[in-house]
This record gives C-alpha cells, sequence and structure tokens, in this order.
C-alpha cells in the first residue's frame, strides 16, 4: 500500500508514524528545512513514558521512522492514501500540486481544523446539499482538485506540535474520528481504522463525520481567536467573565446554525467551557501561529461559520465582531 503524508507538521507526522507503525512504507511531500531534516534524520515522535530512551529526555521515548521525503509530488507517482495535515491557508497550495499523488481509487484522508471544503458534499444539508463555502474554497480549485469522492474526513482529538522539522511532541489525547461525507461506513472507511488502530491511535469510524467536525468546531471557533488577538492561554481566556460571556454568545450562534442545517448540539457553552477548563493552561494552535508569524485559520475557523449563517438565515453580530477582530488583527501582522 502506498502512502503520503503531505504536511509532515504535527499531526501529520503523528499519523505517519502510526501508519508506519502498521507496517506500511511512508512517503512525505515537504519543503525546505522539513524536507532536509526529513532526508538526514528520518520523522521523529517524542512522547510521555517511564524511562527514557532513544536519544529522549528522561520520562520520554523517541520513535524515530525512515522516510522517502520528495519536493515533487510527482516522484511519488499515484497513492493508495494521501493524508492531508495541513493548516487551511496552505490547502490551495496543495490543491496545485496534488494531482501526480491521485490515482481512480486513491483515499484522501484529511485531519484539517475547522470547516472543510467538502462539507456540503455527500448529501448532507438538506436544501443547503452540495453548496460550495466561499470561505474555504472561493474558486471551486480545492474541490475540483480533490473531488470529494476521494475524501475521508478526519477530526483529531489529540495534541501535538513540533519540537524541531520532523520531530512531533505528542502531549495529549489520542483519538481520530473518519467517515466519508456520505455518511455511509464503508469497507474503505473501515480498512483505514484497523490501519490507524494497528499503528496504536484509537480510530473510530464515524456515521456522521459532519457533526463531529461541527462539535470540535464548536468550541475552539471561540478559544483560537481569543487567544490569539490577547495571547492569553485558555485558563486565563474562560475566568474573565465578560470574555467568557463574549464567547458563550458566539457558541449559540453557531448552535442555532447547527440545528438548522441538520447538526444540533445538545451541549451548553458552559458545558464546552468546563471541557475546556479540564485541559489545563494551554496555547492554542492560532495563538502559537501567530507568535510564529504563520498564517491563521480564520477562514476555515470562524469565516464559514458567518457564511453558513448567512445560508441558514441566522444573525451572527457576535460572530462577525470576533471574525472582524480577528482578521484585522492577522492583517496586521500579515497573516491574513
Amino acid at each position: 500500500m502506498k502512502v503520503c503524508i503531505y504536511g509532515a507538521g504535527a499531526i501529520g507526522g503523528w499519523i505517519g508514524v502510526a501508519l508506519a507503525r502498521a507496517g506500511l512504507p511512508i512517503g512525505v511531500v515537504a519543503r525546505g528545512a522539513t524536507l532536509g531534516a526529513l532526508r538526514h534524520e528520518g520523522l521523529s515522535l517524542v512522547r510521555r513514558a517511564p524511562g527514557g530512551e532513544g536519544g529522549a529526555t528522561e520520562g520520554e521515548t523517541r520513535e524515530r521512522i525512515a522516510v522517502h521525503a520528495v519536493d515533487d509530488p510527482a516522484e511519488l507517482g499515484p497513492q493508495d492514501l494521501v493524508v492531508i495535515a495541513v493548516k487551511a491557508p496552505a490547502l490551495l497550495g496543495v490543491a496545485e500540486r496534488i494531482a501526480p499523488l491521485l490515482g481512480p481509487d486513491t483515499l484522501v484522508l484529511t485531519a484539517m481544523n475547522g470547516v472543510p471544503w467538502w462539507f456540503l458534499d455527500g448529501g448532507f444539508g438538506g436544501a443547503l446539499a452540495g453548496t460550495r463555502l466561499a470561505a474555504v474554497d472561493p474558486d471551486g480549485v480545492i474541490a475540483t482538485a480533490i473531488p470529494a469522492r476521494h475524501v475521508v474526513g478526519g477530526v483529531v482529538h489529540a495534541s501535538c506540535s513540533l519540537d524541531a522539522p520532523g520531530v512531533v511532541r505528542h502531549h495529549f489525547g489520542n483519538g481520530l474520528l473518519l467517515g466519508e461525507p456520505s455518511g455511509v461506513v464503508t469497507p474503505r472507511v473501515e480498512r483505514l481504522a484497523a490501519l490507524l488502530t494497528a499503528g496504536g491511535i484509537d480510530a473510530r469510524v464515524s456515521p456522521r463525520i459532519q457533526q463531529d467536525v461541527w462539535f470540535k468546531l464548536w468550541g475552539n471557533m471561540t478559544v483560537n481567536p481569543v487567544s490569539a488577538l490577547t495571547g492569553a492561554t485558555t485558563d486565563r481566556i474562560l475566568d474573565d467573565d465578560l470574555v467568557r460571556g463574549f464567547i458563550s454568545s458566539v457558541m449559540r450562534e453557531a448552535r442555532e446554525i447547527g440545528a438548522r442545517i441538520g447538526l444540533p448540539i445538545a451541549d451548553s457553552p458552559e458545558d464546552r467551557h468546563a471541557v475546556t477548563r479540564r485541559l489545563g493552561a494551554f496555547k492554542t494552535s492560532m495563538l502559537q501561529d501567530v507568535e510564529a508569524g504563520r498564517a491563521v485559520e480564520l477562514d476555515a475557523l470562524v469565516g464559514a461559520v458567518r457564511e453558513l449563517g448567512r445560508l441558514a438565515q441566522v444573525e451572527t453580530p457576535f460572530t462577525d465582531a470576533l471574525f472582524g477582530l480577528a482578521r484585522l488583527q492577522a492583517r496586521q501582522r500579515g497573516l491574513y
């Protein structure tokens, strides 16, 4: 089975190591320092464990795998599985270069945050089924390059970061939900879940992957941009009564949008805040991106929700305010 990881960052690396554990040779499309590191040092995963080994510090293990790292996807040719694990702003660049990797039966696993381009494909969404979301695919380039028939959606419930190019650190969580946009539990998605499980990931097939995408988004569409605006960790954000109240108002708007498009959420914003608090004080991925000078995922996390609100005829004044402020800050920094 030919496997390619497109985007060997924290999550792509985590998945790549798991697939290698399952016995699959791993190809990677990368550039710059990451390409050089993967060619010379391979891909490494560092995690907590009693009795450090393999060059890791005390209480950690370091697992290293060899990969075939290339800059040009044509060097790898058609794949059986392509894992796309990039931030949303980089997806257009992937779409423009992915063609050599796709054969008639190639499976494309998307492991990304936010609303994906295939969200309303597969018959989901009622009257909105088949609608292209301009916030995530304004000209239809992504949908043309990566048709929904290739796609299995993934929702990651794990926290990973990069210690250095090609060196992934796993912090907590080990879950990955998989599902066809159509909602059909197919043999191919079951095979993929079995491979990932064999590699040590808690992979589970979902018959409603859009619901899983929406529920995860419901939590991180607020705390992420607020953290980027303020520089605050999640505990400080939720400790501020006014900020927490504002976040809850955004979440209530998103919950109403979900109810109208067939994605009801039974939880209250306060329920979700309690979950976030249990994770402790941490920097969100968007705050890390701002601090590193990387483009932010505002369109996929917040802009797409605003667009769905317009389509579903839900007013979104609080979401609009959050998007506007976060977008202005990102533009000032050259990150949007």
